[in-house]
């Protein structure tokens, strides 16, 4: 086979999503960042919105999507994504406004601004990767942290009576008034990056057509933080984290 005929159309298999930036990454091997940024490029390709989308990134691992994603960017004070994308809505009802979060800055000192802006109805969507551990900074427990999960500043692991218990952001989300589409995924294996696709892409699309708030919540590793290989990582995810944080649509108002 010829190099001209490897790359027609109609044998291309695979090919990196336009918006995304030659910019080497920098996340360490095996987070799921990279898988992510991937997606949402891709589904904004495929939506026509490369002009008019919006993201807003706020403080950790997550802040530095803007340097893999060539569409416009905001940066928002520690946990204060949501109330950034709240305004930039409102003021451009007309482009595709989504936040790109972790769990320490989620729903930890974020916690206020997340349930009010999905309880209002805001048209936004929020992307939250949630690895139960503050990634950047080395380690320490996350309101996410599972119960006996050792961490940096629980080294015995999460104690219940000092620590109380990890919050299920999405099941809150779930519950509130303003939620159009609320559902937990992840990207450990392709069939789960065929899933979390699909569900940017509608919870994309929500926004889009005013049907009220979004947030779709990937259950991610943090192999370096829980110091354990990717493959490890992997594992230990699905035994430990997908039955306390169980994957799949948590509320679709449109189903």
């Amino acid at each position: 086979m010829t190099k001209e005929e490897i790359i027609k159309p109609e044998n291309l298999v695979y090919k990196k999503p336009t918006l995304m930036n030659d910019t080497p990454m920098h996340y360490c091997p095996g987070c799921s960042h990279g898988v992510v940024h991937k997606l949402i490029a891709e589904v904004i390709e495929e939506m026509g919105m490369e002009e008019k989308s919006i993201g807003i990134s706020p403080v950790g691992c997550a802040v530095f999507a803007y340097n893999y994603l060539d569409i416009d960017w905001q940066e928002a004070a520690h946990g204060r994504a949501p109330a950034l994308a709240t305004a930039v809505k409102r003021l451009w009802p007309d482009r595709l406004v989504f936040t790109y979060q972790g769990d320490g800055d989620l729903a930890c000192i974020g916690t206020a601004e997340t349930i009010h802006a999905l309880n209002r109805g805001e048209n936004i969507t929020i992307i939250f990767i949630n690895n139960a551990i503050y990634g950047m900074t080395g380690g320490q427990m996350a309101p996410t942290t599972l119960v006996g999960q050792k961490t940096a500043t629980c080294p015995y692991g999460r104690d219940v009576h000092l620590h109380g218990y990890p919050l299920k952001m999405a099941d809150i989300a779930a519950g509130l008034e303003g939620t159009a589409y609320v559902t937990r995924q992840s990207v450990q294996s392709v069939p789960a990056i065929r899933k979390a696709k699909k569900a940017i892409r509608k919870a994309f699309e929500n926004s889009m057509a005013g049907k009220g708030s979004n947030l779709v919540e990937i259950v991610s590793t943090c192999n370096s933080g829980w110091k354990m290989s990717p493959e490890k990582a992997n594992q230990w995810m699905e035994e430990h984290m997908f039955p306390f944080y169980p994957l799949g649509d948590l509320k679709d108002k449109n189903s």
